[in-house]
């Protein structure tokens, strides 16, 4: 039997046996919305039934939640308190400053965003976005200076920064000073070098084996004793590096993940072409470090703007702390709920707008995808 008709016959068959173009898997049958809630709510009976009790069960809560909101809570504790909320003691003829600084990060804000989606369409955002971590570096001196004082304006004493001004202040100053900081540790704690590599184990068991509230402790009671007689740094510049180096500890291990994601092959290979090793970390393998553990690092964000609350135990009224003395005007006591809602909405908004800014930027680099 001749063995080319055969497997003329079994190409043939294989040809008809894949997807002709045009072909395809038919179109899913669209369901309206009563065939929705039919598939997903009620495809049988105990669905049914969870789906009538959890109904009903976020009408009993929902319409409760509401009344008290709209009916029985008195908001003119936010109200008439609403500038403390924001700065606290900061002085009131000096408050456009603030709003200067609000305005002043929005813009850049903007102008960020703007420059990132254009870059594809026009050179003069291209150029603008490669330049985008150094605005954001060098507005940090500026929103300092217009905070401060100095330089033309009125010195404000750190005593006087409260509220939310603080709180914000407390969180960029940690995230702007941990990243770096992480970074070196995380790269110390792989390096070669047996010395730099145990001190940067010691650092991080160490910090990351104690709460956050006793590195605050250390910092305003303990730090001020091993300091020169005469020698007192100011309180938030304290609490300020506590809080870095906390959020060092935690950053190092997220980093450190990330590095270890990366293929051996690839550091290898940038070897082999004769990169220097620093290049080879700044440029082959730190990028891809980070960009892998972006949802890591981002929740630790979170975490830091979060945990800033705790300043408030050892003295300095951020936004939890000017909310206690709100509680302890006598018109308002008793406003427990009203007063701690709204910190808690705040608190949700900041770390809600982080959470989208990270999803954001994952989409971009396309994390997960390739």
């Amino acid at each position: 039997m001749d063995p080319q008709p055969q497997a003329g016959k079994a190409s043939l068959q294989r040809s008809r046996a894949l997807p002709q173009p045009g072909e395809g898997p038919p179109p899913a049958p669209r369901l309206g919305a009563v065939g929705w809630v039919r598939q997903n709510l009620f495809s049988t009976w105990y669905n049914g039934v969870l789906t009538v009790v959890c109904v009903w069960l976020l009408y009993a809560a929902g319409t409760r939640v509401l009344a008290w909101v709209f009916a029985t809570a008195q908001w003119t504790v936010v109200r008439v308190n609403l500038r403390l909320f924001l700065a606290g003691r900061y002085p009131q003829d000096q408050t456009w400053r603030i709003w200067a600084v609000v305005l002043f990060v929005a813009g850049l804000g903007v102008a960020s965003w703007a420059a990132w989606n254009a870059a594809r369409r026009h050179p003069a955002a291209a150029w603008f976005r490669r330049r985008l971590p150094l605005a954001w570096f060098l507005s940090f001196p500026v929103v300092v200076w217009l905070v401060r004082g100095g330089a033309g304006l009125p010195v404000v004493d750190t005593s006087l920064w409260s509220g939310l001004l603080l709180t914000l202040l407390l969180a960029v100053v940690g995230i702007v000073g941990s990243f770096p900081l992480g970074i070196l540790l995380a790269l110390g704690r792989r390096s070669s070098l047996p010395a730099v590599r145990a001190l940067s184990i010691l650092y991080i068991e160490t910090v990351r084996g104690v709460p956050l509230i006793t590195i605050l402790f250390m910092a305003q009671v303990m730090f001020p004793v091993f300091m020169p007689e005469g020698v007192r740094p100011d309180r938030v510049l304290r609490a300020m590096a506590g809080l870095v180096l906390f959020t060092s500890a935690y950053m190092a291990e997220n980093v450190r993940g990330g590095l270890q994601a990366v293929p051996r092959g690839q550091v290898e290979a940038a070897m082999a072409l004769g990169l220097k090793s620093h290049l080879v970390v700044l440029l082959i393998v730190l990028p891809q470090a980070l960009r892998a553990v972006i949802p890591a690092i981002v929740g630790q964000f979170i975490s830091l703007f979060k945990d800033t609350s705790l300043v408030a135990i050892v003295g300095l009224s951020d936004l939890t702390g000017i909310a206690r003395s709100i509680l302890a005007q006598p018109q308002f006591l008793g406003r427990y709920a009203e007063v701690y809602l709204f910190v808690a909405l705040v608190y949700w908004i900041f770390s809600y707008s982080m959470s989208l800014a990270s999803r954001r930027l994952e989409r971009q680099l396309g994390v997960g995808e390739r």
